[in-house]
């Protein structure tokens, strides 16, 4: 079983650089030489998409409904000759509303990325590198939307990877590979319900057998292990942009082998100065979030009904995007 998880590992990243890390022959838009800019480039973005869905008289059904994503980015990228520092705020906030239905969210993202690289030598394209991730919420999550017993809470969970290893890029901005033989993966639960539960992978609460809680439940997790990440953004069409991020990473000590998997790709279609369509898609899986619990009443242990599985989310969306840069340029400049 070890060695299929293994094998699964490898062929998971070999397929993610054959997918995304295509030679610049491949590409189908004509690269422009241009110089290469030292000191800070920053970005700044805003947008809105929306979907909406009405019958009236319509003879085969449906439910009205309406959604909408709110998201933010702001990117800021340090060069010099031997050295550079990228990184990113990504902001995602969603709701949907149906006809007798309470209102939910379907999209709620905090993340933060930085990376910083020390060049090895001046004829080669390896990096000395280290990374920062942190992934968490805005609000509540429920399984359904008229849950009233949160699942999910900021910071519950909270992801935190931090590493030093080694990365590879010709132009590290738009394609790279990382590779950190020691990667700290630290999960917060600061939830003290969600933490006693044992939610994501933390340990459980201890109760004698009246109920009382002995040991209350662990709100941090800690593992180390090997992680690999492959990122890649190309605009492949005219107006037309692929950002792929892949993580693969796997514990040392509690479970070697088993491979949590973290790949968002997104194709951003640019319609014209302001409009833009975004198609997303989302795998994650994590051996640490099981589907399905059952607590044993006498020794408080938790048995597993149904296992991790595969999770998968799919975005489609149309709405304004707004380049916060440019607008502050234009009103600075008379």
């Amino acid at each position: 079983m070890q060695s299929c998880r293994l094998h699964l590992f490898a062929v998971l990243l070999a397929f993610s650089s054959v997918v995304v890390a295509q030679p610049d022959s491949l590409f189908f838009v004509k690269k422009k030489t241009k110089d290469i800019k030292l000191g800070w480039v920053t970005k700044k973005e805003v947008g809105l998409y929306l979907n909406q869905v009405s019958f009236t008289n319509w003879n085969a059904g449906g439910t009205n409904s309406i959604s909408a994503i709110l998201s933010g980015k702001a990117t800021a990228r340090y060069k010099q000759e031997k050295l550079f520092w990228n990184s990113t705020l990504n902001l995602r906030y969603g709701l949907n509303k149906q006809d007798n239905q309470p209102l939910f969210k379907t999209e709620d993202v905090i993340e933060v990325i930085s990376n910083f690289g020390i060049e090895k030598n001046p004829t080669s394209n390896w990096f000395y590198s280290a990374r920062f991730n942190l992934n968490t919420q805005f609000a509540n999550g429920f399984s359904n939307p008229d849950g009233s017993d949160p699942i999910s809470k900021f910071l519950a969970p909270g992801y935190v990877f931090m590493g030093m290893g080694m990365e590879y890029g010709r132009h590290i901005e738009r394609l790279s590979f990382y590779a950190s033989p020691f990667t700290l993966k630290t999960t917060f639960v600061l939830d003290s319900e969600l933490a006693n539960k044992g939610a994501f992978g933390v340990d459980p609460a201890i109760y004698d057998l009246e109920g009382n809680i002995i040991k209350a439940g662990r709100k941090v997790r800690q593992e180390l292990g090997i992680l690999l990440t492959n990122q890649f953004e190309e605009d492949v069409f005219e107006n037309i942009k692929v950002n792929s991020l892949l993580r693969l990473y796997t514990d040392y000590i509690n479970s070697f082998g088993n491979v949590d998997l973290d790949w968002e790709l997104n194709i951003d279609m640019k319609v014209n100065r302001y409009v833009q369509a975004t198609l997303g898609s989302h795998l994650r899986y994590d051996n640490d979030i099981k589907v399905e619990l059952q607590t044993n009443e006498i020794t408080n242990e938790e048995v597993v009904i149904k296992g991790a599985k595969l999770q998968w989310k799919q975005i489609l969306g149309v709405g304004v995007v707004i380049d916060l840069d440019n607008i502050i340029k234009a009103s600075t400049n008379p």
